[in-house]
């Protein structure tokens, strides 16, 4: 499975997802057409959906749970499905319906373990939210976690006829949004349970209030403002606004934020066990002299990534002269800088590394080497480089003095419409 998730032989507390779509229901808010089929910039919003997941992942199932006599309206809206995303009917209810999209995921070859439900509604949906959501449950695998907002508004109570009765505090309020993460089976128990009982009649409004109702701890992480489901017809206004619904030439503002940083690093080789690169290591006669594990390619990709948001090199952030550096793994440079780069609301889509050396060989660890930058950046090793080279017998490399290693790291910014270049 192409997938940004280790595969579980490989990993097995390395979580994988299914993702449901649940997409049974009859809004019509946004006007004459069903919303989830309603066109933003010339495309459906089930359609922005299934793209900002498969953005994400190629490959995790996606299950869409539609209306049964929406079959070939939804096979038009879908510009192209992949055979990893599969069509099932949904129920009269939104949570019957996500209950039939969870049953599919169980019917699959190789179920997940864990599943994102997620509003079809909401076509905004980052790729920064979701490696949040992945980073939050590979911490606590057994919980339910979901993006949710402090509520900022005053809040008033109303009686029936309009007048108000007191104010609410706002304090621990938060505004709930989707995708919504939990351990596939925990979440399939629980909807089970409610449909087999009296509460069945009861209808939740978000799939966290179930795991709630039976118990079951649910931890949420920052949401994001622009992950809104659309509903109102002003909010399809605003999303043919950020998706260039009209034909007017595209403002430099929104052209895509796409940044490339660069790196390079070099260390000497001298006597020694073993030889660290890429965070793979290799017995050697040689090791590379450093202050901390010398990892040459680490460290050019961590200067690649500082690159990318304009930070500082390397070295400020790690000076070899302070001892708690002294010896320590390169990924830990990595993973610093990697945060950085999510803090400052970036995703890193592809790095690409070179290692120029006349010994080792590389080529016997490549497939190691790239699992293990792919681990540190939570991504599909097919978005990992690794090459190498040798010098041609010229050069301190040459005379297998050291070896260099040049990276570059591509890190995609959200659209903002007004921002300057």
């Amino acid at each position: 499975m192409a997938s940004l998730f280790v595969d579980q032989d490989q990993d097995p507390e390395h979580p994988t997802f299914g993702i449901v779509i649940p997409a049974a229901g009859r809004g019509r808010r946004a006007g004459n057409s069903l919303k989830v089929y309603h066109e933003i910039g010339g495309e459906t919003v089930i359609s922005r959906v299934i793209k900002a997941f498969r953005a994400w992942d190629t490959a995790s199932p996606i299950v869409i749970v539609h209306h049964a006599d929406d079959m070939a309206l939804l096979e038009r809206a879908i510009l192209k499905r992949d055979e990893n995303t599969y069509c099932t009917v949904g129920r009269g209810t939104r949570q019957a319906s996500v209950l039939q999209g969870l049953r599919f995921l169980t019917t699959l070859k190789a179920p997940p373990s864990h599943v994102l439900i997620h509003d079809a509604a909401r076509p905004f949906i980052s790729r920064h939210l979701l490696q949040n959501i992945l980073n939050g449950l590979i911490k606590e695998p057994q919980i339910g976690l979901i993006p949710a907002i402090p509520v900022s508004d005053t809040l008033k109570f109303a009686n029936s006829n309009h007048v108000i009765t007191h104010t609410v505090s706002r304090q621990g309020l938060y505004r709930a949004q989707t995708p919504q993460a939990f351990p596939l089976s925990t979440i399939l128990d629980v909807h089970e349970d409610v449909a087999s009982t009296s509460e069945g009649a009861t209808e939740y409004t978000d799939d966290a209030s179930l795991f709630e109702h039976a118990g079951l701890p649910v931890r949420f992480i920052p949401g994001d403002e622009q992950n809104m489901k659309l509903t109102y017809p002003s909010d399809f206004d605003e999303a043919d606004r950020v998706f260039g619904a009209n034909t007017r030439p595209p403002a430099i503002s929104s052209v895509p934020d796409i940044r490339v940083g660069h790196g390079y690093d070099t260390h000497r080789l001298v006597p020694g066990t073993e030889i660290v690169l890429c965070g793979i290591k290799i017995p050697h006669e040689f090791s590379l002299l450093g202050h901390s594990d010398a990892d040459v390619g680490m460290h050019a990709l961590t200067n690649a990534l500082l690159g990318a948001i304009g930070a500082d090199d390397i070295g400020s952030h790690f000076p070899p002269s302070d001892s708690k550096w002294k010896d320590v793994p390169s990924a830990l440079f990595v993973q610093h800088a990697r945060d950085i780069v999510a803090k400052a609301g970036g995703t890193i889509t592809h790095c690409d590394i070179t290692l120029v050396c006349e010994t080792p060989r590389v080529s016997p660890h490549r497939g190691a080497m790239k699992n293990s930058v792919a681990r540190l950046l939570g991504m599909n090793t097919e978005r990992v480089a690794i090459k190498s080279g040798t010098n041609e017998k010229a050069g301190f490399v040459g005379r297998t003095e050291g070896i260099v290693a040049f990276a570059t790291a591509t890190v995609v910014f959200p659209f903002q419409p007004n921002q300057s270049i």
